[in-house]
């Protein structure tokens, strides 16, 4: 197996984008991450594309062809693309894919990207298609909803930890604050907890500031091997881990849902890979859909005791000056979750990150990042942990 790479990145803004179609926002996260690589068209020996519901979104289906066919890769070149589905996690299913096609040596230069245009919809069908990623036939039936049910992890968790509701509020607030130096961020603006609790009441105990929105966007990441990589940049970014774990997809089969068993398993099986402890990652992106999505996935990762996430993220324990920063990016609060592109986003912003160019929010001595993307409650969980240095 070869050792991997990235090259090259590229990320559209995330928001309402509704003057630019799904096929235009792809091409322009591909064109960057292209461009920030040098490399052209037919260097591309695959895209794999994460997306989780384009025939909800936009109707449309045959989300590879589409793509290949918009880049001007289709009809001469005829590069091979693969949509990667994994709900929410689609986008880091798309970069483990890529992954494996460069380490096993089939492809030696491949394009990772993910795409989602969830605004064209109302509101109430882009629920729905989201529900989708859950149990429709034990948990959507009854009307069961990802707020509803991130809501029964934060309750149990508020329960059983003493978890509060501040301390959930200070999550939303550590990410709008990373997120007013983060250009791609949709929401770019300071809040407080004040500000959260007296938001309205989505699913209690989680108001409308505790929720991640629903955003149009794309993002594109270029691999190649790490033999090959100084070739194309003097800044490579090396994958030193990829993992995969599925769960229950409903939460009612769980032993504890407080725990995402698919995270702690991922999060072991990365770290087994790439030799390495929670002690050695200097910062994580990780999937907080929910505020309380949060807190489990950095209890879950390792980074602090089953309990303790709310108070060590209230203490500042989590800001991009402490110990491990989370989240540094502003997270999928407040850059926004489309869903397809949000685990390409993460290595956007680790890529950034090991590379010293993230701008105000760069980690100070940034050499190991992890992301950790998550489908639907935890029922599928990727982590990577990519190195400055290979």
């Amino acid at each position: 197996m070869r050792d991997v790479a990235i090259i090259g990145v590229g990320c559209t803004k995330f928001g309402e984008l509704w003057d630019r179609s799904f096929r235009d926002i792809f091409v322009e996260a591909g064109v960057s991450s292209l461009e920030d690589a040098g490399i052209q068209g037919e260097d591309i020996g695959g895209i794999y594309v994460g997306n989780m519901s384009g025939g909800r979104f936009v109707e449309q289906e045959h989300i590879g062809s589409l793509i290949a066919d918009y880049s001007g890769l289709a009809s001469t070149l005829h590069v091979p693309a693969t949509r990667v589905e994994a709900a929410c996690a689609s986008g880091g299913l798309a970069l483990r894919q890529a992954i494996f096609a460069i380490a096993s040596g089939y492809n030696d230069i491949v394009v990772a990207a993910g795409a989602e245009k969830m605004t064209d919809v109302s509101p109430d069908i882009a629920t729905d298609a989201l529900a989708a990623a859950a149990d429709r036939e034990w948990e959507g039936i009854v009307g069961a909803t990802f707020p509803g049910l991130y809501a029964m992890i934060a309750r149990l968790h508020m329960h059983t930890y003493g978890t509060t509701s501040e301390q959930l509020a200070s999550v939303s607030v550590k990410n709008h604050h990373n997120g007013t130096m983060n250009p791609i961020a949709q929401f770019r603006n300071e809040i407080t907890i004040d500000t959260v609790l007296n938001s309205s009441m989505v699913a209690d105990p989680l108001h409308m500031f505790d929720c991640s929105p629903i955003s149009d966007g794309a993002s594109s990441v270029v691999l190649t091997t790490a033999d090959a990589a100084k070739k194309y940049t003097d800044t490579p970014v090396y994958i030193k881990a990829t993992a995969l774990a599925c769960d229950t997809i409903s939460l009612h089969d769980r032993p504890d849902i407080t725990t995402l068993g698919a995270t702690v398993e991922a999060g072991k099986r990365a770290y087994r890979m790439a030799g390495l402890t929670s002690k050695n990652i200097d910062l994580v992106e990780v999937h907080d859909c929910f505020t309380i999505a949060e807190i489990c996935a950095i209890e879950d990762l390792g980074f602090f005791k089953k309990g303790e996430g709310g108070r060590a993220t209230y203490d500042g324990e989590t800001a991009i000056d402490a110990q491990i920063p989370i989240n540094p990016s502003g997270g999928l609060k407040t850059c926004g979750h489309p869903v397809g592109a949000t685990g390409i986003k993460q290595a956007v912003e680790i890529t950034e990150q090991l590379r010293g160019t993230a701008g105000k929010r760069q980690v100070d001595g940034a050499e190991v990042g992890m992301t950790h993307n998550v489908g639907g409650t935890g029922g599928t969980a990727v982590v990577h942990i990519f190195s400055r240095n290979r």
